[in-house]
């Protein structure tokens, strides 16, 4: 498309970015393009196999984005909603009419823990992702690895570490996986105690670059330590004059326009509708890309956008590559008492990963496929 009628920005090229550039090919007079850092694309819910190389996190955008939709590898600094253009890293600028904002999340160890910034490894990127996996390669197998936090990307590079052969102790604070049932918390406990992880229920006060130290003063050698204590979110928002919530996400209103310009839509987990965001995930992402987009096109064609509208059926949590654990879940994304695990539950976490994928490539060459599970009414 030589001059499209509209012009429209996504940044970020992960799940959402991803499927909101491929869903906004359902008008052929809208020029796309997307801002990604990386020429490629990041599988990260593969990143914990990536780092214990039982797995790929990466492919090449070739049929992940539809004909006609652009790709700039760069990185936007700041977001000029008054010009309605994107400053680039690398000095580049690109006006839009529409901005789709899907920057997703990062991780984040906390600055109220001494050393956990200076010390401790991340898995939610692929950046630190290969510094994990070089770092472990030059670790003797028997080196005691710690990984904090004890919710599902914890218990995920924790549980494929441990079947690799590693000498793991997972940190969960006060519960191992907060979000699973009962039921779910004791199959996993179950499975982590049989491969030989070391599961406290402490809290960590520091990391150093031999040992961690808890909040009541023991210290435990540690050769390595991987940071899973939760998600943060890039600054650009924030760094744009655009309000955002407590961790950085944009502020939206029900329908993931921006608060402070109709021009602009968050999609993934950047963005906080109400104030309430939904869970960081690739499972909501899609749904959540492809809304932006239709929130987009409604604004083109003079109607009226949905609002959000996007129900869980639970979670999947990989137990290295002969298990896992898929826990049913409501609508609203409380858990059910219901699960099922073993060879059975490895099969479907394969599936629903495999899945995000195919989203994507299916999107892009039949704009508008997308189907998801509708949620409750948020009030």
């Amino acid at each position: 498309m030589s001059d499209p009628a509209t012009r429209v920005v996504v940044i970020g090229g992960g799940y959402a970015g991803a499927i909101a550039a491929n869903h906004l090919r359902k008008r052929d007079d809208v020029g796309v393009t997307v801002v990604n850092p990386r020429a490629e694309f990041v599988d990260r819910i593969r990143l914990h196999q990536f780092v214990a190389g039982t797995g790929e996190a990466v492919h090449d955008y070739d049929g992940l984005l539809g004909a006609g939709v652009g790709l700039v590898v760069d990185s936007a600094r700041r977001i000029d909603a008054a010009a309605r253009t994107v400053r680039l890293a690398s000095g580049r600028t690109l006006d839009y009419d529409y901005l789709v904002y899907a920057v997703g999340s990062t991780g984040s160890a906390p600055t109220s823990v001494p050393g956990a910034a200076e010390f401790a490894h991340d898995v939610a990127e692929l950046e630190p992702a290969r510094l994990l996996r070089a770092r472990l390669a030059e670790l003797p197998a028997d080196a005691p690895v710690t990984v904090v936090g004890g919710g599902l990307t914890g218990i995920e590079i924790a549980a494929e570490l441990a079947e690799r052969g590693r000498s793991i102790t997972l940190v969960c604070g006060r519960t191992l996986a907060p979000s699973l049932s009962a039921s779910g918390r004791r199959y996993v406990a179950k499975w982590l105690s049989k491969h030989g992880v070391t599961v406290l229920e402490e809290v960590v006060g520091e990391v150093r670059a031999d040992a961690v130290v808890f909040a009541d003063g023991a210290v435990r050698p540690s050769a390595l330590t991987i940071w899973a204590g939760g998600f943060g979110v890039p600054g650009l928002a924030a760094a744009s004059g655009l309000r955002t919530d407590g961790l950085g996400r944009l502020l939206t209103d029900e329908t993931l326009t921006s608060v402070d310009d109709e021009r602009i839509v968050a999609a993934g987990d950047a963005a906080a509708p109400s104030g309430r965001p939904l869970r960081m995930s690739c499972y909501a992402a899609a749904p959540l890309g492809a809304q932006a987009a239709d929130t987009v096109l409604s604004r083109i064609a003079g109607t009226d956008p949905a609002t959000v509208d996007v129900g869980f059926l639970g979670m999947c949590v990989s137990l290295g590559r002969r298990a896992a654990l898929r826990q049913f879940g409501r609508r609203d994304d409380t858990a059910m008492n219901v699960c099922f695990g073993g060879r059975a539950g490895a099969a479907y976490k394969e599936l629903t990963c495999n899945l995000g994928v195919w989203k994507i490539r299916r999107e892009a060459r039949s704009p508008g496929s997308l189907r998801w599970i509708r949620g409750a009414a948020r009030s």
